[in-house]
């Protein structure tokens, strides 16, 4: 894998957020895509997920436990108002260390782990949520044929 640093800009986004384990991703993800595509909205890029646990413990514990905060959303065009559960917002940009995983979302382990030593390496530190992008849809798309972006800012 190949790990890079890239310049993220900032994104208008639509987004919706829950507490619980990360298997409601995809039902935050269908909120939001309900939400947008009943009001006509332009979609700017695909979707993605927001982590705020801060390590690979947290993120375990707060998974068993069901007490991730979980955040999701997808980037718009133009102006568009959110509602109660679903929020229009700006996601900020900035440096970040990019890798790509291809495979089954649940297979994801290693790539994060192949970042983690990379920024180790490299005297990078974290400086934000890590976020994840989903570039196909896994409801067309064989699970290993699956890619995610993981964006982890840094300093």
């Amino acid at each position: 894998m190949d790990v890079r640093i890239v310049e993220v800009p900032t994104l208008k986004v639509l987004g919706a957020a829950g507490r619980g384990k990360y298997q409601i991703i995809p039902e935050l993800l269908g909120r939001v895509f309900h939400y947008a595509m009943s009001r006509g909205v332009q979609f700017g890029g695909p979707p993605l997920f927001v982590c705020h646990e801060k390590s690979v413990e947290e993120v375990m514990k707060a998974n068993e436990e069901g007490t991730a905060e979980v955040e999701v959303a997808i980037p718009v065009v133009g102006d568009v108002e959110g509602s109660a559960d679903v929020k229009a917002y700006e996601l900020p940009g900035g440096k970040m260390a990019r890798i790509v995983h291809k495979g089954p979302y649940d297979k994801i382990e290693p790539t994060y782990n192949e970042l983690w030593d990379w920024l180790g390496k490299n005297g990078k530190k974290l400086n934000g949520n890590v976020r994840e992008v989903y570039l196909n849809d896994p409801n067309t798309t064989p699970p290993e044929e699956l890619l995610t972006e993981i964006y982890a800012p840094i300093e």
